[in-house]
């Protein structure tokens, strides 16, 4: 009988399988002085490692060691001109995670807190993610410690160029395929695009964000935001419940929090907060559409603190330096950034009542936090699956670009509709735990066995 080789890695230490101490010990000594993305890999590990003890064809070739080493990681520097003519510099990075089942897909966060640990945990949420979405992508992530905030649109112009001077070589249609994320929207896409069109001499869908006009797809703004409520809606249909009548708190004032807000007011949710760095808005009568657009024009055309909300709707308030958690509500989608939502938070959460939490940001709640909300019975939806419809619709516009076509907003929407639809399905085939879901377990299941598979039959790679 021929028997699996052993795969060694160093730092990682002979073990009984499913000794989630042991693995983590292993991921630390590999990775030193990364918290984010030792945080990450602990959330997964602790519902694939019983998993991967029942068997042997991941276990005995230490698959999940392997999938949290990246494939490779590219540092780079950034010089730029400022506004007075002076060199500024800053690093740049990319992450190719894990390239088995696609191309490397995943964002550019340019923010002041991008490391290698922030773009690490980003990445290996990604490879996850995009397995979800059934789309043949791998995952990948990038940034710079740059900050746009306060910037001229000609320094914003001069910084992308010079980051895809350097990083243009190691990105393409096949082999990795970038996108936006915090810092980065469309005019930083474009301007990215089209510095890699002019040194490559190519017109290829390299990155997806990019504008309507020049390959871009409808919806693909909308995308995470809409996503993350009809995942959250499928799990309230699934216990017997809908969006409809819910009181929903939503933090952040983004791309994700502002879209997430109009469709759970579209499915009658009445949306109560928005937030920012700076604070929480409350509005006890409901942020209705005419209402987001007023935030939309305060954010994406003045930007500005949200704050100004308060000042110009009646019944509102601005809470300063507080989170929207202490507000009783039904449902609670946290937009903003990691760790927002701590095991203080999850409390006052239960406390008033809470039926749902999905997370629309990347990893937005603290291990603890999420261990409290399902012990509490809530239902909760991690950031892998319920934020997973901005990447789906990324990966649909690789598709029209790849035929040459655009598709009509509702032919996007619709798509878009079934791909969360298709990830809960999957979160509820695996996380089924007798009448609760627990939909951690399910999307971590359900994302690595995809991934996984396509490692083994390629191979050690």
């Amino acid at each position: 009988m021929t028997t699996m080789p052993k795969v060694s890695l160093a730092g990682s230490s002979s073990r009984s399988a499913g000794d989630l101490k042991t693995f983590m010990a292993g991921v630390v000594a590999r990775n030193p002085g990364e918290p984010e993305f030792h945080q990450a890999v602990q959330e997964v590990a602790e519902s694939i490692l019983p998993f991967v003890a029942d068997n042997p064809q991941y276990r005995d070739t230490m698959i999940l060691d392997r999938m949290t080493e990246p494939d490779r990681q590219i540092s780079f520097r950034v010089l730029w001109q400022d506004r007075d003519g002076n060199v500024q510099m800053n690093r740049g990075y990319r992450v190719q995670f894990n390239g088995a089942i696609g191309p490397y897909k995943g964002g550019i966060r340019f923010h002041p807190s991008v490391t290698a640990s922030v773009l690490k945990f980003l990445g290996f949420e990604q490879t996850f993610k995009n397995s979800l979405t059934g789309l043949p992508m791998g995952g990948g992530k990038g940034g710079s410690n740059f900050d746009p905030k306060g910037k001229t649109d000609a320094e914003i112009m001069r910084f992308c160029q010079s980051f895809i001077t350097e990083l243009y070589r190691h990105i393409g249609e096949d082999t990795d395929v970038p996108a936006g994320d915090i810092g980065v929207g469309a005019r930083e896409v474009s301007y990215m695009f089209g510095q890699y069109r002019r040194i490559t001499n190519k017109w290829t869908g390299v990155f997806t964000g990019k504008g309507l006009d020049f390959g871009g797809s409808l919806i693909r703004k909308e995308a995470t935001g809409y996503g993350a409520v009809y995942f959250i809606q499928n799990m309230l249909v699934a216990a017997g419940d809908s969006m409809d009548g819910k009181a929903v708190c939503i933090s952040g004032s983004g791309n994700v929090a502002t879209y997430a807000a109009e469709k759970a007011t579209q499915l009658g949710g009445t949306v109560l907060t928005l937030s920012d760095s700076r604070g929480t808005i409350y509005d006890p009568n409901g942020i209705t559409p005419e209402k987001l657009e007023i935030v939309k024009q305060i954010k994406e055309v003045e930007r500005a603190p949200i704050a100004v909300y308060a000042d110009r709707v009646k019944g509102a308030s601005f809470h300063e330096g507080s989170r929207p958690w202490g507000v009783a509500c039904d449902v609670a989608i946290p937009c903003a950034t990691q760790n927002e939502l701590e095991a203080e938070d999850a409390k006052l959460l239960i406390k008033n009542g809470i039926k749902a939490v999905g997370e629309g940001a990347n990893m937005p709640s603290t291990l603890e936090a999420v261990h409290m909300l399902q012990q509490a019975g809530v239902m909760f939806g991690p950031a892998k699956a319920v934020n997973a419809g901005g990447v789906g619709v990324s990966g649909l516009e690789q598709s029209q670009n790849s035929l040459r076509l655009s598709w009509s907003a509702e032919e996007v929407e619709d798509k878009l509709r079934n791909i969360m639809a298709s990830i809960h399905e999957q979160c509820m085939m695996y996380g089924q735990d007798g009448q609760y879901v627990n939909y951690v377990k399910g999307a971590n299941i359900a994302g690595f066995r995809k991934v996984a598979d396509a490692m083994l039959a390629q191979g050690y790679i």
